[in-house]
């Protein structure tokens, strides 16, 4: 039997966290994203991995990522 699931309103369904932070990254850059979000994996010696970890286990942190994220969509999604 196959259930149909409406699609998600969640505009983050299906991104990544890496794909979130590699736009990000692309996007502002590491100094400018430090900037914006004070967080030493961004600050000092920055890299997807270290950012990908650090987030990963600090919630506060994900979600102002995620946010910077959804403000640069404007409108999408």
């Amino acid at each position: 039997m196959n259930e149909t699931r409406p699609p998600s309103n969640d505009p983050l369904h299906g991104v990544t966290l890496e794909a979130l932070l590699t736009e990000l990254v692309a996007r502002h850059g590491w100094e400018e994203l430090g900037r914006r979000i004070d967080v030493r994996c961004f600050n000092y010696d920055p890299s997807i991995t270290s950012s990908l970890k650090f987030l990963r286990k600090t919630p506060w942190a994900r979600q102002k990522v995620e946010e910077l994220y959804l403000r640069g969509l404007g409108g999408r999604g």
